[in-house]
């Protein structure tokens, strides 16, 4: 008994072999005891907002241990900091507490991302050795820092006001559903929500329902599966397999790691759903791209869009003219592929979309230069040849994104582009039959008209409560089949 009981408390203890995440037995039993009490709440709005904070904090603690405090500590600095942007009338003093507000969060951000990633840099061009210092990344700080700044920021724009208490603006930062990796929430479209009573409609938890379900199959299912089977074997050592295999491994990790974050998206879009609670929508079919202007406005929608509001805009967006606008689409992505993680392959990642876009923009304001080129890419063949295309370029980026540095990568193209041997695909075939298939299932599923996915929602949506539940159960089986022995973590925990 007493043995059991320890077992029991060791659930509760932060153990970075075993994150708290969606996917996992632990979370589902914590979430239900949870909803049970908010539920009980519902008409003592201040006593369910601090019961949701706390809960919000353990989840970040067993995410990533004492880091909960910096999670604590930045809310506090923040909500204070807004208040003085808000109260102070000088205009030069305000920015100035807006700079302070970007130094602290973008500081801290850097400390924890860049530092290692800087000395290294420094000891490469001084030929000097260099020990990485014993810095633990905190999952989600890049996630929680942007979405904190759009509160100062909003606020210095005027184009929000303060929260009067900073349990609601807690409630905000630390919102469990989004906080380790997205949706990035705007202050803006959540604080309304966080002032009055959320109301929990049968379609709201029938549209929950269902995101659960489809961000389980695509992370637990899919995501994971291809993952531990096939892809990381491929990018651990690419000079072990054919260009054909290695080719096949490119096109699994496009699938998985879009699996991985629109499936993190998908649950916590519908978890957050089962308190009321509205989050904008992350990905929309970003694959089925004609260009890769598109490509952006259907991929990691939150982030997509804060760089746009926050960044590009802040820098001039296009209003200074064209080669200042070609400019700042650069500097813009390669400050998103930094923001994705210290290496010069994710900076290489941001620097070649941001060519992509900039060479999109040229392309476009060439319309009456290149008047057939468009002609043809409105035809039914010119959509297909653009979509082969975006897709294809997209995913050589992805190879950058994956790669553990620029030889891994250069290895994995290399055995692409010279070691290509068509021979062995029936040994691929007869090796890999299930990759393969979900591999199809998942692109096939991906590439389907959204008309038809919209029409699957709301046939589960409006389903019977018993229907509900049974898809439901039908999901937790097939994950417990496919679910591997460790506990894989959503790849943007990392950022």
């Amino acid at each position: 008994m007493l043995l059991d009981l320890d077992n029991i408390l060791k659930q509760f203890i932060y153990n970075p072999k075993e994150p708290l995440i969606f996917s996992s037995g632990l979370f589902v039993f914590l979430f239900t005891a949870f909803l049970c009490g908010f539920w009980l709440l519902h008409k003592k709005h201040k006593l369910k907002i601090i019961y949701t904070i706390l809960f919000s904090l353990f989840f970040y603690y067993k995410s990533s241990g004492i880091y909960f405090l910096i999670l604590i500590g930045s809310t506090v600095v923040d909500y204070a900091l807004a208040n003085m942007i808000w109260k102070t009338k000088d205009p030069c003093t305000r920015k100035a507490w807006l700079v302070f507000s970007l130094v602290i969060n973008l500081g801290m951000l850097g400390y924890f991302k860049y530092t290692n990633f800087l000395f290294e840099i420094f000891a490469d061009l001084s030929a000097s050795n260099f020990e990485p210092l014993h810095i633990i990344l905190p999952v989600g700080v890049s996630f929680f820092t942007f979405q904190s700044l759009s509160y100062t920021i909003d606020i210095y724009r005027k184009e929000i006001e303060p929260v009067k208490h900073i349990w609601d603006y807690a409630f905000f930062v630390s919102f469990f559903p989004q906080l380790v990796a997205g949706p990035i929430v705007r202050a803006k479209d959540f604080l309304p929500q966080v002032a009055k009573d959320p109301i929990v409609t049968l379609e709201m938890l029938g549209r929950g329902v269902f995101l659960i379900c489809i961000g389980l199959f695509k992370k637990a299912v899919i995501s994971d599966y291809i993952s531990v089977n096939f892809v990381d074997r491929i990018f651990d050592n690419p000079t072990l397999y054919s260009g054909f295999e290695c080719l096949m491994g490119v096109y699994g990790y496009a699938l998985q790691i879009y699996c991985d974050f629109s499936g993190y998206s998908d649950m916590a879009i519908g978890v957050a759903l089962f308190f009321g609670y509205e989050l904008c929508k992350n990905f929309d079919s970003p694959y089925q791209s004609l260009n890769i202007t598109e490509f952006w406005r259907r991929w990691h929608i939150s982030l997509s869009t804060w760089l746009r509001d926050y960044l590009y805009i802040s820098l001039g967006g296009n209003r200074k003219g064209k080669w200042r606008t070609y400019f700042n689409l650069m500097l813009t992505m390669l400050l998103g592929g930094l923001w994705h993680g210290a290496g010069f392959n994710y900076i290489l990642w941001g620097g070649l979309h941001g060519v992509a876009l900039a060479g999109h923009k040229f392309y476009l304001e060439q319309k009456n230069a290149w008047n057939r080129l468009h002609v043809f890419f409105n035809t039914r063949g010119g959509k297909v040849l653009a979509w082969f295309i975006t897709f294809h370029f997209v995913c050589f980026c992805w190879i950058y994104f994956r790669a553990s540095d620029m030889n891994n990568a250069a290895d994995v193209l290399g055995q692409i582009a010279f070691a290509f041997d068509i021979r062995v695909v029936p040994q691929f075939v007869e090796g890999y039959p299930y990759i393969i298939l979900l591999l199809a299932l998942g692109y096939a599923l991906h590439l389907t008209p959204t008309r038809w996915e919209d029409r699957v929602r709301e046939e589960i949506t409006y389903a019977p409560l018993l229907t509900k539940g049974f898809a439901i159960l039908v999901m937790i089986i097939l994950v417990i089949q496919v679910k591997s022995a460790e506990v894989l973590p959503f790849i943007y925990f990392q950022f």
